[in-house]
């Protein structure tokens, strides 16, 4: 590239050294400073201070800043307005005598028109959404051709009917137009206006202020506009980048390119005349955008009346024409204002006709004549030069326009980068001045001097370049600022001497002469007139044909200069002349080269290259000698070979394996992200998902238009199963099926999508996923649709479907955003928020491999990575030979497109190629070596393969009208070579199909193994192994997959012009690739056998490669060679170096048939449904530290052992050959390598198939040389350059200033840096979003997924449907224990049944004659102890050994059941109908309520107890208040008559504890929406979390006392308060003539995890029928409580209760309707009855067992009805697992175990912080066997436990019996027990009671009590000592402190 590394200089010749000590006198007073030049280039770092010095402020300063508002440094003065007069109106859109001018109003009003005027519309910066009516003489505008308006102004005001304004000034003025910049016809005269067929006016066509028409290309109508270098407009082409980065520059994304929005509004603006252009730009608001379809015919842009600032002598101070208005806001706006207008980037010059009145109208100030260009330009030159407009004046041009460019993006650049000291003036330092206009020019001098001959200038360089440069004298000047002591006048600027306009052309002059003329410099005296005229001269005299720059300057005469600098270099003129075309325009452009004609002389130029004349001529001879027969070079008779060898048995081919389609974890790790963002959307306060609303996923995909991404999309939602597993469709679903839920956005996508929506309106309770895939594609704003949507009504379709107001609102759509490009998504005015982007996790963190798969993926990184030298051959290559030739045939053609051009050259290169190989051995000169080696695997891989299989060679042809000329000249050429059944050629257009012939179609059903008769590939992916030549067209990729076979990636002609970053990653992104990681690369690549030497020879060993090409040989050859400076030529070889090169650079030259190609087995099916492409399992970063897979052995045809003539001679021995050969093995290294022979083992392998490889090896790719040097280069930061290019087309930056990516960014970090640093242009979607940055910009239900190209983001997403879907099933869903209930078998078989089978209730009578069912059958109680009722022969096996206290949770069986509409529901519950039930209703505050204490005595407690209850307003119509005091009284209770279906009459009481989240209080469904009345019984301490949780629920809150208390505390006081209660409401009724037993006196306990609640249907078949049939469902607690509360005779019965529901239920357990048994979880207490009958305030567990039983004992009836079930749901927290017992003293909660819970009295035991009853059932429960040794195990000796029931364990059996006179007990006669407990026992407990009991000799006796005093006494009292023996050692206590109350215990043996 010139110097070897650009501007780096290798030797210092004189002339620098001259330049320098020049330079240094002739800027330094004192300072000698260092050289400006090797201070920016060669010492980056070093500080810049001496190129700096403070810039002029001054008048030209101003004029040079544009309206943006761009350069605030120097604060301009706005452009002067008259004062109004006294009194008349202001009003915007109404003239000054209040009379409305808006088209809006005034379309319909009749209007007098003045015969030759016409009405038109004005703009008003302040409106920019009306157009103001005028009046004005037609003579005065443009023709249609633009051309011959007078000059000056008429008008008429058709408000108020004034005439005469004879200024347009005048008129601004009197219409209120408000301008901050001279007022002007040509920019504020926009439209004509027109009556429409009703007769109102309306918008007609704009007003053409424009010069003479020239050529269409320049035109860039609207949409996009050039750029020098990056691109300027909504989608225009970035442009051209140097090939690799300035040193010493910090290289920045591209900065032009803030210049965007349209072109098209001001169509008069162009770029010309200097700044002055920039009066042409509209006001900030020109969000009309594009008005001019892109796709109609262009035109010519405006070039004409160039509006400058009027005559000199109108120029004074006070008004600069380019003056920033006063109303532009910020400065990035203006930015990307100023270009939007120029952007046009074209000629901009006046008709030759006009110059005369031209001048007259609009002099340019000191412009002098206007410039003619030549005629013959073009044609003398080969190229048009572009002209950049740079400081000061331009002059006009006239004459032959059509080959000149001219562009103002140096200008803006210019602009730009003097706007950056507004950034700092926030430091204060207000000394701070922008770059000086001389020092910016010497800078730009100095950049294009160390610019290579085959780099293209870059304005993001240069910008860079500027702002080092200032950025450095900044720092200077600050720090003095800093240090220097407050003064009232700042410092003077720093002490280095500005570059004075007089010394500006000597530096530049002195720069150029170190470049050997490529920079030319031209000054001038009085304008650049003179310059531009004397560089148009030199040029025809072909003066300049060295020079790539011409640099002109006017710097003697003012202080002011002028600049331009002009590109003739051939290569870069023609690169940046098309870089400023549109895509739209590239594609016209070539369309009308193929359809003129213009493209016959290259096909003719071609033609003549044949050494035998015609190609065609060759190609038919050829064709007639071989007819017949297939060439002897060609006899792999794969093709037939294949299908016989597959039926005979022999062996097949086993590399193309079908992987089975599976998930990665890397897919599911991302569909998990996803799933936690959507859940955090839910979760998060705003309420904008409510995931608990939903039942049911649902989905659409969006896709791009292309069919294949449609049937690939299709095949991985077919073979993903999710739409089984969402349940949206049957097991044998259609295709037709699946197409609901893929949508292509072409024309038909609009109805799809309306049904879409329909179907989310109807389906409230489904949540919508509308999935958006390759989401960068169309972001084109609906605003511009609405300007042509009668040309393309795809236009906007992303934005007006995805964006539309019911997507928006709907609040059960999610949109998920998928793309591997998604920076245009990240901008400043974005939808998604920054917390709801999921980017794809890196597989490495730290070193550890996060994700351990057997796939690695290898994307961009991977392949730039492979170029770096320490590697193999390098897989990202370019084509010397192919470039070499392409710049030669630019000359000879300068009129045809390169794109026309390169296609052509590689057409003619494949063709030539396949001649080569063919046997035409002459061809071989006439191709690349490159293209030589991808035709030479494509042919012969088959051979290598018992069946045949290929690679691929993807050709990527952008252009489609280029890609069908390929498609016919590469099948005509395989026609006559009698090709056509080795190689397929497959036109992939995105609008169509695949097209594959009948004989391939055969061949992979076959590999495949597919039936169906009907079946044709659909996608890419179904081309698995089938060799063939892809040529893939189409602007953009829409997201195809490629097969695994896929070997080479052709992307030489690529647009190489127009790059953006997201158009260069999405086509490097088509080689992404996954690799086995299983087989170390080195050494899989090192045994590949190799390809045949000789052939490879053959193909390269001719020194003369191109014909045409002109240059040096190292332009020619192997481009792996000049881009890795390796020597190859030592090769011990008599081949020319030219041949060794080209080994290297053929990857799979070095393979035998298998070429490369098959480095990836990708599986033939499209491969996994949730591969993005390629085969599924296998994507994945290789591992950092291996080396890039691509191949170590290389071998160097230097090694072959057969002269290069082997081949020529006789093509017949290409299979023998590659045995010989294969045996030759080299090292990657050079090509002296060592031979490592090694036949043996290669020779078996030289028939392996290409498939072999293919997992191994990802693609080779070539890339355009431009493009190449762009991806290979990196910035200062370390980053690919490529990756600071602009994001995307349809978005510009925000500033120049701006840091630059770092290497070290996560995907989060460049998102946020996209954010800050990019806008969108006016035509993309988000433009109008313009709440930039706040929260509430975003759509709070929008995701966005990126992740690299094909790594499997469609399996991703796909997954997350299927999680998200399990995840609302599951929360639907609940577990509730589900286990049998125990000791069945031990049930007494008592005569007495319920036999009643039918009864609803049960019969009073009947019922009191069951006898009681004391054995416990609840599961929760597997582990109590047995309660003995007679003697029972209980096996002592029988009940399994005690569990450790933790395993008993965990083993609890558990169902999951779907809620039903019954189901109660804890906090997380939201839906419309239970909203105010739960006190969240957004109507209503939140709830109020009000504290109310109530007190009642208690005898047994001593004390009155104080209970507090906390009542919503909502509820206290269940209260009674005192009147006046409003004190509380009682709760009211419902009459033991009253009948209603719309309450339940029993209060609902459910203690809680631990459980304000998760316990089940929401009963609006379970009750049915009927009144009831519920209340929480909480602990003190709890209060306030419940309140919270709980806003409309009444609270019972314990006494503190109770704080620590277990639940039995809880039941006690429940019990007591509603026995209180009744007696007041008893008392309370009594009054209103009401008996007091008809009060109702049930209450409801309910545990807080009740769930559901069935019912048991029975079918007898006869009263006492012993066959029934029975089924379970679920009911509404409403409809149980109701039948209960309707049993007769129902205050009869002391507590009812039900079953626990289990799966298990046998029909025994419901056959008999009721059972008088123990009743637990949810029951049904009579208060009344009980009255004497207390739970146990002390208890912990075990207390409604306890409690079961002092009822029955107290003679009262249990009844459970069997038919009724409640579920317990599991819930993991809260209840009695919230007690932990740990030590007191420390402070670590280490775990106590339950035998240290007692202790000896007064020892040193550890103390507990644990009440000293849970204790005590603690310890009994696991350790009662050390009280009672004779009982374990022993059920028929049990212990007698005395009023109450302890669990001793599952292993010791108690009996209970009740010291309470006429109590009911078991008789105990015929009992020996085998212990005694007495419990805290009463006076009711005597010595005559318990002499009564006999036991064993040896029994135990345990004696429990509250301390040791009444230990004692209760000994005494009890004559214990009569019959049991006591020691002193058999004292003991539980192990509390003494302030906590330590139970005593006394334990002593029976005598």
């Amino acid at each position: 590239m010139g110097n070897s590394y650009a501007g780096q200089l290798k030797t210092t010749r004189f002339e620098e050294v001259l330049h320098n000590s020049i330079e240094a006198s002739l800027r330094s007073n004192s300072l000698v400073p260092r050289p400006v030049f090797s201070q920016l280039y060669l010492e980056a770092e070093q500080q810049l201070s001496a190129l700096e010095g403070g810039s002029r402020v001054d008048n030209e300063d101003e004029e040079e800043e544009g309206e943006g508002g761009l350069e605030p440094n120097c604060a301009p003065n706005p452009y002067q307005t008259h004062p109004p007069p006294e009194g008349c109106c202001t009003t915007d859109g109404f003239c000054q005598a209040g009379k409305d001018l808006r088209l809006v109003s005034i379309s319909s009003e009749p209007i007098d028109v003045p015969a030759g005027f016409l009405l038109v519309g004005a703009k008003s910066p302040s409106l920019p959404d009306h157009l103001l009516v005028c009046a004005v003489d037609k003579r005065f505008l443009p023709d249609d051709n633009g051309h011959n308006a007078l000059l000056g102004f008429s008008g008429n005001c058709v408000g108020c009917g004034k005439t005469g304004f004879c200024y347009f000034t005048e008129f601004s003025n009197h219409i209120n137009l408000k301008l901050t910049t001279q007022p002007k016809k040509q920019k504020h005269l926009k439209y004509y206006l027109v009556r429409n067929a009703q007769g109102a006016l309306t918008k007609g066509p704009l007003i053409c202020w424009k010069g003479s028409e020239f050529r269409s290309r320049q035109t860039s109508a609207s949409t996009c506009s050039g750029s020098l270098f990056p691109s300027v407009e909504s989608s225009g082409p970035l442009a051209a980048f140097s090939s690799e980065p300035v040193p010493g520059t910090t290289l920045s994304l591209p900065t032009g390119t803030q210049q965007a929005g349209p072109a098209s509004e001001h169509p008069s603006l162009t770029a010309a005349v200097g700044p002055a252009v920039l009066n042409g730009k509209d006001s900030p608001k020109h969000q009309q955008l594009v008005k001019n379809d892109p796709s109609a015919v262009p035109r010519p842009s405006a070039l004409g009346i160039l509006s400058n600032s009027g005559p000199p002598k109108k120029r004074h101070k006070g008004w600069s024409p380019e003056s920033p208005s006063a109303t532009d806001g910020g400065y990035s706006q203006g930015a990307g204002d100023r270009a939007k207008y120029e952007s046009a980037g074209i000629s901009c010059v006046p008709q030759v006709g006009l110059v005369g009145p031209a001048s007259v109208t609009f002099p340019v100030v000191a412009s002098g004549e206007p410039v003619s260009v030549p005629d013959n330009l073009l044609k003398i030159c080969k190229a048009k030069p572009v002209i950049f407009k740079g400081h000061g004046n331009f002059p006009y041009l006239c004459g032959n326009l059509s080959d000149v460019v001219v562009s103002p993006l140096l200008y803006t650049c210019y602009q730009n980068s003097q706007s950056i000291s507004r950034a700092y003036e926030q430091y204060g330092a207000s000394t701070i001045q922008p770059i000086s206009e001389e020092m910016q020019l010497l800078l730009t001098v100095y950049y294009l001097v160390q610019l290579a001959a085959d780099q293209v200038p870059l304005m993001e360089d240069l910008e860079q370049i500027f702002l080092r440069s200032w950025r450095e004298s900044h720092l200077t000047e600050i720090r003095q600022y800093q240090q220097a002591q407050p003064q009232p006048c700042p410092p003077a600027p720093s002490a280095v001497a500005p570059v004075t306009s007089a010394q500006l052309p000597w530096l530049a002059g002195l720069a150029a002469t170190s470049c050997n003329d490529s920079v030319h410099i031209i000054e001038c005296t009085y304008s650049l007139a003179e310059g531009l005229s004397e560089m148009f001269r030199l040029l025809i005299e072909g003066k300049l044909a060295k020079t790539n720059y011409v640099v002109i300057v006017r710097a003697c005469r003012s202080p002011a200069i002028d600049s331009c600098v002009a590109v003739t270099g051939k290569y870069q003129a023609r690169i940046l002349s098309e870089s400023l075309l549109t895509p739209a325009e590239y594609q016209k452009e070539v369309n009308y080269e193929l359809v003129t004609g213009k493209v016959d002389s290259l096909g003719a130029f071609f033609s003549t290259l044949c050494p035998e004349g015609d190609i065609d001529i060759l190609l038919d001879k050829f064709h007639q000698e071989n007819q017949g027969h297939i060439p002897s070079s060609l006899t792999a008779s794969s093709v037939t070979k294949s299908a016989s060898l597959d039926v005979g048995g022999a062996p097949a081919c086993t590399s193309y394996n079908l992987e089975p389609h599976h998930i990665r974890p890397f897919q599911l790790a991302v569909a998990q992200k996803l799933l936690s963002h959507v859940c955090s959307i839910a979760d998060s306060s705003t309420q904008n998902l409510d995931l608990g609303s939903f039942e049911k996923v649902d989905f659409l995909i969006c896709i791009p238009p292309s069919e294949v991404t449609y049937q690939q999309t299709l095949f991985h939602v077919w073979h993903s199963g999710v739409l089984l597993e969402l349940g949206l469709e049957k097991e044998h679903m259609t295709k037709q099926r699946v197409e609901q839920y893929v949508l292509k956005l072409d024309a038909e996508a609009q109805t799809k999508f309306k049904s879409f929506l329909q179907n989310s309106f109807q389906n409230p309770h489904t949540l919508f996923v509308l999935i958006h895939d390759h989401a960068h594609w169309d972001l084109v704003s609906s605003t511009v649709h609405n300007l042509y949507s009668q040309s393309d009504p795809a236009v906007g379709l992303v934005d007006r479907l995805l964006n539309c107001r019911e997507v928006k609102e709907a609040p059960n759509i999610v949109t998920l955003h998928v793309t591997s490009f998604p920076y245009a998504l990240q901008t400043q005015h974005t939808l998604v928020s920054p917390y709801n982007e999921i980017h794809w996790p890196a597989s490495y963190s730290n070193g550890v491999d996060l994700y351990p798969e057997n796939k690695k993926y290898f994307g961009l990184s991977e392949f730039i990575e492979s170029t770096l030298s320490g590697h193999s051959l390098p897989l990202l290559r370019y084509d010397s030979s192919f470039e070499a030739m392409v710049t030669t045939l630019g000359k000879r053609f300068p009129r045809l497109h390169s794109a026309v051009i390169r296609t052509f050259v590689l057409v003619q290169h494949y063709a030539a190629a396949m001649m080569a190989v063919s046997g035409l051995s002459q061809m071989k000169d006439y191709t690349s070596v490159e293209t030589l080696e991808i035709t030479q695997n494509l042919i012969n891989a088959p051979k290598q393969c018992p069946c045949g299989h290929g690679l691929m060679v993807l050709l990527r042809v952008p252009c489609s009208p280029l890609a069908a000329v390929a498609y016919e000249r590469l099948a005509h050429v395989r026609a006559r070579l009698a090709l056509e059944e080795h190689f397929e050629i497959i036109l992939g257009n995105p609008s169509s199909g695949i097209t594959v012939g009948k004989h391939f179609v055969k061949q992979l059903k076959m590999w495949q193994k597919i039936e169906d008769a009907e079946w044709r590939p659909q996608t890419y992916l179904e081309l698995e192994g089938l060799p063939c030549i892809l040529i893939f067209s189409g602007m953009d990729p829409h997201g195809e997959s490629l097969p695994r076979s896929l070997r080479y990636c052709d992307l030489r002609l690529i647009n190489s012009s127009c790059l953006v970053r997201t158009a260069l990653e999405q086509e490097l992104g088509l080689a992404a690739y996954f690799v086995s990681n299983e087989v170390p690369l080195e050494k899989g690549a090192r045994h590949e056998p190799l390809e045949s030497d000789a052939e490879k020879q053959s193909s390269t060993d001719n020194e003369d490669e191109e014909l045409v090409t002109e240059g040096s040989t190292s332009e020619k050859r192997s481009p792996v060679k000049r881009a890795r400076s390796r020597s190859h030529d030592s090769a011990s070889s008599p081949l020319s170096s030219k041949a060794s090169s080209s080994a290297l650079c053929g990857e799979s030259l070095a393979q035998p048939g298998a070429p490369s190609q098959g480095e990836r087995a990708r599986s033939p099916q499209p491969c996994g449904p949730l591969e993005e492409g390629r085969a599924p399992g296998e994507r994945q970063r290789p591992q950092a530290s291996r080396g890039p897979p691509s191949v170590i052995s290389r071998h160097s045809p230097g090694l072959a052992p057969q002269p290069d003539s082997g081949l020529r001679a006789s093509q017949k021995n290409i299979q023998v050959s590659v045995t010989a050969s294969s045996s030759q093995l080299s090292s990657s290294g050079s090509s002296s390598s060592s031979v490592a022979p090694a036949a043996g083992t290669l020779v078996l392998q030289a028939s392996q198939c290409s498939m072999t490889k293919a997992c191994r090896q990802p693609p080779i790719v070539f890339l355009p040389k431009l493009v190449y040097d762009m991806v290979t280069a990196t910035d200062s930061s370390g980053l690919p350059k490529a990756s600071s290019l602009l994001p995307s087309h349809s978005v510009m930056w925000a500033s120049s200033f701006r840091p630059l990516l770092s290497k070290m960014m996560t995907s989060t970090e460049q998102s946020l840096y996209y954010r800050q640093w990019t806008v969108p242009r006016p035509s993309h979607m988000d433009y109008g979003n313009r709440a930039e940055g706040r929260v509430d910009s975003f759509h709070p239900r929008r995701l966005l997924l990126s992740g690299p190209p094909q790594i499997g983001k469609t399996g991703a997403y796909l997954q997350f449907l299927s999680i998200l879907s399990r995840m609302l099933i599951r929360l639907t869903e609940v577990d509730v224990y589900d286990e049998e209930e125990i000791n069945l078998h031990l049930r007494e078989e008592s005569d007495w049944h319920y036999l009643q089978l039918s009864d609803p209730w049960p019969d009073l009578e009947l019922f009191k004659k069951l006898p009681f069912d004391y054995i416990i059958h609840d599961p929760k109680y597997e582990d109590a102890s047995l309660i003995c009722s007679h003697l029972q022969s209980i096996k002592s096996e029988d009940r399994g050994m005690s569990r450790k206290p933790e395993e008993l949770y965990v083993r609890r069986q558990m169902a999951r059941m779907r809620l039903s509409k019954y189901a109660a529901y804890n906090t997380y519950h939201h839906c419309e109908q239970c909203h105010q039930y739960m006190g969240f209703h957004p109507r209503y505050q939140l709830y109020e309520s009000t504290l109310h204490a109530f007190a009642f005595s208690y005898s047994m407690l001593g004390e009155e107890i104080q209970l507090h209850f906390i009542i919503p307003k909502s509820k206290e119509h269940h209260f009674v208040f005192s009147q006046p005091g409003g004190q509380l009284e009682s709760m009211r209770l419902p009459l033991v008559t009253d009948k209603s279906q719309e309450y339940i009459k029993s209060p609902t009481f459910t203690p809680t504890t631990g459980r304000h989240e998760h316990g089940l209080f929401n009963l609006y469904h379970a009750m049915d929406g009927a009144s009831h009345l519920h209340v929480l019984v909480v602990k003190e301490y709890e209060m306030a979390i419940y309140k919270k949780y709980w806003p409309n629920h009444i609270m019972l809150v314990l006494p503190s006392i109770f704080n620590s208390a277990g639940v039995g505390a809880a039941h006690f006081l429940i019990k007591e308060l509603s026995y209180h209660n009744l007696e007041l409401e008893r008392n309370r009724q009594e009054e209103l003539g009401i008996k007091p037993q008809d009060i109702w006196p049930f209450i409801v306990i309910s545990d807080d995890s009740c769930v559901m609640w069935n019912v048991v249907d029975v079918d007898c078949g006869g009263e006492r029928s012993r066959e029934f049939s029975w089924s379970e469902r679920n009911v509404s607690l409403k409809h149980i409580m109701q039948h209960i509360e309707a049993s007769p005779n129902i205050t009869h019965y002391a507590l009812i209760g039900m079953r626990k529901w289990s799966s298990k239920t046998g029909s025994g357990e419901v056959r008999e309707p009721f059972s008088r048994c123990h009743v637990h979880d949810f029951i049904i207490l009579n208060v009344d009855l009980t009255q004497n009958v207390q739970y146990n305030q002390n208890r912990f567990m075990c207390d409604d067992v306890d409690f079961n039983l002092r009822v029955h004992s107290a003679g009262l009836l249990l009844c459970r009805f069997n038919r009724f079930s409640v579920m317990k749901k599991q819930i993991a927290v809260g209840g009695h697992r919230s007690f932990h017992i740990t030590s007191k003293v420390s402070d670590n909660p280490v775990a106590v175990v339950p035998a240290q819970y007692i202790c000896a009295p007064d020892s040193k035991h550890t103390f507990l912080a644990a009440p000293a009853q849970l204790l005590l059932e603690k310890f009994l429960q696991h350790h009662s066997y050390r009280f009672f040794p004779l009982s374990l195990k022993n059920h028929s000796h049990p212990v007698l436990s005395v009023d109450c029931y302890l669990n001793l364990g599952s292993q010791i059996s108690v009996c209970y019996v009740s010291s309470r006179p006429h109590s009911r007990n078991v008789s105990c006669s015929d009992f020996l027990f085998s212990g005694l407990l007495l419990y805290l026992c009463d006076s009711f407990v005597g010595a005559s009671f318990l002499k009564k009991f006999h036991f064993l000799k040896g029994a135990t006796l345990c004696v429990i009590c509250q301390d040791r005093n009444s230990l004692r006494q209760t000994v005494v009292r009890l004559e214990l000592e009569d019959e049991w023996q006591f020691r002193l050692r058999d004292e003991f206590q539980t192990a509390n402190a003494k302030e906590d109350r330590p139970l005593f215990f006394l334990t002593g043996r029976h005598i």
